[in-house]
């Protein structure tokens, strides 16, 4: 009977995938009903119920959830020397138990967040026009952001090297990042909403490790931010992790969303972060696309520019490993296990995004 009902858990797999596949034949449905009604509320409650504790809910979970198995892996491997005869009847029933542990919680994950995958596209919630583009297009809007990285680099702060720092100190900047929302909604109301504020990792180390700069824990609505990393990309990387928090499940659409709502926001470290990252974006492009015209634009760069691009490219090259390639392997499955078919590629497609923009002005 035991047995019996850990299979039937294990079923809320396959259900949930099933949900979640058919939810992609009515992105209008999923829009309307899931991600600005049922998702806002789930996201609201979970968000504002944890953001009155300063660190990391979810982090602090992912810690005891390692411990807990370590111990459980640990008294497993006692009883299968004390009872050598007993060694399969334990494996299978652990091995059930972790199906079991897997399927709530990818089930839990599709009901809590996941669908949002399924919503429209931000292109059309905001009427951007996303056709395809030529490489003249892409140059303009190049140019476009590298006038204003080069204006807005000369008002941030910097340290003794001349590379970017923050005005305000960590925590000041993740609680102030949701005013570029307040002034963005104005224009895009599909970014309205209030919710708890982000926070920073305590153990950002490991995230560099794994290259990764920041992330939404689903669980517990948080918007999570590795602050060892360059402070040039954290503002950036911080609206990223909202983007998240309110709904929007896509990689190249939460990253136009940090783009929009740093370039909104008040505080000129936020202003340049969001430029700045929009411009590596649209410029690695360019450079697959036309190497003559990226290099003529790339003489445009300002010194301060071109110092904080090479710190960025030095933080990371000193975590680069093969717990970063199984990393970025892994988010490659996961993307396109919620059938974002490009897999890591699909970041690339938040070009389509600023040109669209740069359309509409």
């Amino acid at each position: 009977m035991k047995n019996s009902k850990k299979l039937m858990l294990i079923l809320l797999a396959p259900l949930g995938y099933l949900l979640f596949f058919l939810s992609s034949f009515t992105p209008n449905i999923v829009e309307k009903v899931y991600s600005n009604f049922i998702f806002k509320g789930i996201a609201k409650f979970f968000s504002i119920l944890t953001g009155f504790i300063p660190i990391s809910v979810g982090e602090f979970f992912i810690v005891l959830i390692f411990l807990f198995l370590l111990i459980k892996l640990i008294f497993l491997i006692i009883k299968i020397f004390k009872k050598p005869s007993t060694t399969f009847k334990l494996i299978r029933s652990a091995f059930l138990n972790i199906l079991v542990i897997l399927s709530i919680a990818y089930f839990s994950f599709i009901l809590l967040w996941g669908l949002n995958y399924q919503r429209l596209p931000f292109s059309k919630t905001a009427n951007l026009d996303t056709t395809p583009a030529t490489t003249l297009e892409l140059a303009e809007v190049c140019e476009d952001l590298l006038t204003k990285a080069n204006e807005l680099r000369e008002l941030v702060n910097e340290d003794e090297n001349g590379v970017m720092i923050l005005s305000s100190d960590i925590d000041s900047t993740l609680k102030k990042a949701y005013m570029g929302y307040e002034k963005a909604e104005k224009i895009y109301p599909t970014l309205s909403g209030k919710y708890g504020r982000p926070k920073g990792v305590v153990f950002s180390e490991v995230l560099s490790h794994l290259g990764i700069t920041g992330i939404y824990s689903v669980f517990t609505g948080e918007a999570n931010v590795n602050i060892s990393a360059p402070p040039s990309s954290i503002p950036f990387t911080t609206c990223h992790e909202i983007a998240h928090q309110i709904g929007f499940s896509r990689e190249d659409e939460a990253n136009f969303i940090a783009y929009i709502t740093c370039k909104f926001h008040p505080d000129v470290d936020f202003q340049y972060s969001g430029i700045f990252m929009a411009l590596r974006y649209a410029s690695n492009a360019l450079y697959l696309h036309d190497q003559e015209k990226y290099w003529e634009i790339r003489e445009k760069y300002s010194e301060k520019i071109l110092r904080d691009i090479k710190s960025i490219s030095e933080y990371w090259k000193q975590y680069e490993s093969s717990v970063q390639e199984i990393s970025s392997s892994v988010n490659d499955a996961y993307l396109k296990s919620n059938m974002q078919s490009d897999g890591i590629k699909s970041y690339g497609r938040m070009v389509d995004l600023l040109i669209a923009e740069y359309r509409a002005k």
